[in-house]
């Protein structure tokens, strides 16, 4: 029986940190572990960082917490600002929160609240894709697509219409162009059969994450979807909680495809696990509509709090001096060649997908036919056992709407160097060995639930 009065999710016992330095962890017995996943997708600067203590330091020396109606302060200011230099002016409003749920809740409910103020009440569903993860609070659980997580709450969220979206790895199409006309085809009959005037936005990660594995949607399907979105007069939101900051190696990943979203949530990076503090981005004309109207209905007791905002842009301007973008570009095409290497000793690593320091590793029982390992071995629970036992953290989930399938994610800190990456690939191909042992036999049983 479990004595700790915490409680997450089912599954073993953990073991407890003890202390974190670079992109290395060590447990209260002594086991070091690289984060091959950045915690949460989220340490983007590594562990122990001084400069980052320092500025947290010298805010608790003037002040921790203001709030946002009694007044301004210099590092919400500040943050505001680098944030929207970091979208060349295309977003220039920032709303702060704690949270990437909290962020995509925002995004949701000043994109309804622009409609409202214009006049369209009409407009009071979104789309999203399926699979697909926004968030736990329920606006933002309404937009996810992942079946265990919905599940419970059905009778409680607006859900929203789900659609497919490109999936580049099993579809039977002549070839991806294809492949993409059909499903923007098939999403626009959607939409048309639900009333392209009940539409408030379309809302989607430019990369997937855990709900999908890295699966990267591409220039072409977004270039698609934001011409949808401007037929049908809806907003494009773009969650970019996990890919934000720098993730894929631009400091977002819609600027790789030459779009531009309407709202942008993000959080994870922008306190790299120092301090919780997330972000609304917006076009002016959306919040001067809103403002206009009588005030944002939203808000949170800490958004845009000092000691958040300063540790955000102690993050940024960390990782502008330090070029972190190009240390993304290059331990990425050494991760992908490695990862690649690794797919071509082991039949059951079905696919290898992602971009910059995001990779998404699919496992398959059958690579000719891409058929998942059946849902009941929990194989994605157990390659995480396998690898935590070889020293490396890496972050599982199901692929399939979160029923079947199996994957894992790479994702290490921004950070990491050239000689961790290869140590990093080197821990993961012993677990991967001895997963190849186990292939043909019932998975154990130790790991079940370990990242439901």
């Amino acid at each position: 029986m479990n004595h700790s009065p915490l409680f997450y999710q089912a599954g073993p016992a953990l073991p407890e940190v003890s202390h974190a330095d670079g992109v290395r962890l060590w447990d209260a017995s002594g086991h070091e572990y690289i984060d091959g996943c950045a915690g949460a997708i989220a340490c983007n600067l590594g562990h122990g960082r001084r400069d980052i203590r320092d500025a947290m330091l010298a805010q608790l020396d003037r002040v921790a917490f203001t709030y946002r109606t009694q007044f301004e302060n210099a590092p919400a200011v500040a943050l505001g600002r680098a944030l929207v230099e970091l979208t060349a002016g295309q977003l220039d409003k920032v709303f702060f929160v704690s949270s990437g749920s909290e962020a995509v809740e925002s995004a949701l409910k000043l994109a309804r609240q622009y409609f409202v103020a214009r006049g369209e009440t009409q407009r009071r569903r979104f789309v999203s894709l399926r699979p697909s993860y926004h968030g736990s609070t329920l606006g933002a659980l309404g937009v996810t697509g992942y079946r265990p997580l919905e599940a419970p709450f059905d009778a409680l969220i607006a859900a929203s219409l789900k659609v497919a979206g490109p999936d580049f790895y099993r579809h039977g199409d002549a070839d991806d162009a294809s492949h993409v006309e059909r499903v923007l085809a098939e999403t626009r009959q959607a939409i048309e059969a639900a009333g392209p005037e009940s539409i408030v936005a379309f809302v989607l990660e430019p990369i997937g994450g855990a709900s999908t594995g890295a699966r990267v949607l591409g220039q072409h399907y977004l270039q698609g979807i934001r011409a949808l979105c401007d037929e049908f007069g809806c907003l494009l939101i773009l969650d970019e909680v996990l890919t934000g900051v720098g993730r894929t190696g631009d400091w977002f990943a819609y600027q790789h495809d030459a779009i531009t979203p309407d709202l942008l949530a993000t959080a994870k990076g922008l306190g790299a696990g120092y301090y919780p503090v997330g972000a609304l981005l917006a076009r002016t004309d959306i919040v001067d509509a809103v403002m206009a109207a009588g005030g944002f209905q939203h808000g949170h007791t800490y958004a845009g709090n000092p000691l958040a905002c300063a540790t955000g842009l102690a993050v940024i301007e960390a990782m502008q001096r330090e070029s972190v973008l190009d240390n993304v570009a290059a331990r990425g095409r050494e991760l992908e060649a490695g990862l690649a290497s690794l797919q071509a000793r082991f039949a059951w690593l079905g696919d290898v997908r992602g971009r910059g320091l995001l990779w998404g590793v699919e496992l398959v029982a059958d690579p000719d036919t891409k058929a998942p390992f059946p849902a009941e071995e929990n194989r994605f629970a157990r390659i995480t056992a396998l690898a935590r036992a070889e020293g490396l953290l890496i972050y599982p989930r199901r692929t399939l709407d979160g029923v079947a399938g199996d994957h894992f994610l790479v994702a290490p800190p921004l950070t990491i160097d050239a000689d961790d990456t290869a140590e990093l690939l080197e821990r993961l191909a012993r677990a991967l060995v001895r997963f190849d042992r186990e292939v043909a036999a019932p998975a154990s049983t130790e790991a079940l639930g370990v990242a439901r």
